[in-house]
């Protein structure tokens, strides 16, 4: 299992894409409680942006912390669904969720699943076969998407907004928090976007109370919490390699604002961390092995404990794609109880993490330099009828020109600090070679 997916670049600069599960780690660190009290039981892009400022209505939502919470209350919206339940999802391999799942198909209760294909269809693949085969609705995510949300609706009436994916051998070492939401609006806009996307129709994802839909209005309500801290922020994340939110974190840190990162190590977010330390940005890291604690959350809370506080959770990275591509969903809360539960988990990971060492990273990507220069490429038709490709770059060399050929056929872009770029190649016919080459080193593809 991947502990992330490539980080895949477009436009100006385009950051990591998705992340994907983490690992199997056989203990988590350290040990914190989060969950607030439990409530009572129960999208075309280019829309004007909404950033979400006002408080939603108190006791709609508790927060769940994982791996401490357990996936049992997942498990349990989706066995007590009475009349519908829709899913979805990155990434499933989880053999009980999936067969709570086909159990209520049998029971007569609609069960809609949405799974992404554009880069986790082979790892998908026996979830779709088996919901398939047991009666479940299920079907691919929207073509030409990566389609990172993960997101539980039960009833139309209880959503479940996850920064985890369904994947069972993740579970036990892994920071991921999930938002079980009873907000009526929210509900309603989660369910309203669900079915476009479930039809394959376009969609501007409305904003409910407080929801982040990624790629409509996620980077600006990102910006909106980070820049609105007056005191403090922490934040949590898989990747950084988005630069307005690098550039905010940073600014924050020098107008005053205490701007602590939890992360797990990762050489490719090297050259934030500089631009971040350097600015006064505390950064600490876990190391990226299965005896430590994976940080997989996508998380910012601003000036706990304050009249303005406020957190947001979600699916959404620090990347370009993330931001401005992907099928994503957060949401933003500002009710005491659950910006508490957030903010404890994240000091506690921190407090638990080793401070990031500029000197150190300068050492290993010097090391890194010095290697041979290497690159891998992977294409996909983004649209057949014109003969248009996507071309996914990956090097050892950043800020270089990479170019992109096919018979007469050619388009170059320049790689990212973390040495990914995506090329647009437009002409050559499908399943032609393309040819890559990267300052010194050269590789092939089809798409």
């Amino acid at each position: 299992m991947y502990r992330k997916i490539p980080i895949i670049l477009a436009a100006a600069v385009l950051g990591a894409s998705a992340c994907s599960s983490a690992a199997s780690q056989p203990s988590a660190q350290p040990s914190v409680s989060s969950s607030s009290p439990a409530p009572a039981p129960s999208v075309s892009t280019g829309a004007p942006v909404t950033v979400h400022q006002s408080p939603r209505p108190t006791a709609t939502a508790r927060v769940l912390t994982e791996p401490q919470a357990g996936i049992g209350p997942i498990y349990e919206l989706i066995t007590g669904a009475h009349s519908s339940v829709d899913l979805s999802m990155y990434e499933l391999a989880d053999p009980a969720a999936e067969a709570d799942l086909a159990g209520d198909a049998a029971r007569g209760v609609r069960v809609r699943v949405i799974l992404d294909q554009y880069l986790e269809k082979s790892r998908n693949a026996g979830a779709y076969g088996y919901l398939a085969a047991h009666g479940v609705d299920v079907r691919w995510g929207p073509a030409g998407t990566i389609y990172h949300q993960k997101t539980l609706t039960v009833d139309d009436v209880t959503s479940v907004v996850m920064t985890l994916n369904l994947v069972a051998v993740d579970y036990p070492g892994t920071r991921d928090f999930a938002v079980i939401d009873t907000n009526r609006a929210d509900v309603a806009a989660i369910v309203t976007t669900f079915n476009a996307d479930f039809a394959g129709n376009s969609v501007t994802p409305p904003d409910g109370t407080d929801l982040v839909w990624s790629p409509t209005n996620a980077e600006a309500s990102i910006l909106s919490v980070i820049n609105g801290a007056t005191r403090a922020l922490a934040v949590e994340n898989e990747e950084m390699d988005d630069s307005a939110v690098t550039g905010a974190l940073a600014a924050a840190a020098r107008r005053g604002v205490d701007v602590t990162v939890t992360m797990t190590a990762d050489s490719e977010w090297d050259q934030a961390f500089a631009e971040l330390t350097q600015a006064g940005v505390h950064i600490r890291l876990y190391p990226d092995d299965s005896a430590a604690l994976y940080i997989h959350a996508k998380a910012i809370v601003a000036d706990a404990g304050l009249s303005g506080q406020q957190a947001l959770v979600g699916s959404q990275n620090f990347s370009v794609s993330s931001l401005d591509y992907n099928r994503e969903l957060g949401i933003i809360t500002h009710d005491p109880t659950e910006v508490a539960a957030v903010s404890r988990v994240l000091a506690d990971d921190y407090a638990g993490a080793a401070s990031y060492s500029p000197a150190a990273a300068a050492t290993q990507s010097a090391s890194a330099r010095g290697a041979g220069a290497s690159c891998t490429a992977t294409a996909s038709v983004y649209n057949a009828h014109d003969d248009e490709n996507n071309v996914y770059v990956h090097s050892n060399q950043p800020d270089q020109s990479a170019t992109a050929s096919a018979g007469s056929y050619s388009h170059s872009y320049t790689t990212n600090g973390s040495g990914y770029a995506l090329i647009y190649l437009n002409g050559p016919p499908p399943g032609v070679q393309i040819t890559v080459t990267v300052g010194g080193a050269t590789c092939t593809t089809s798409d």
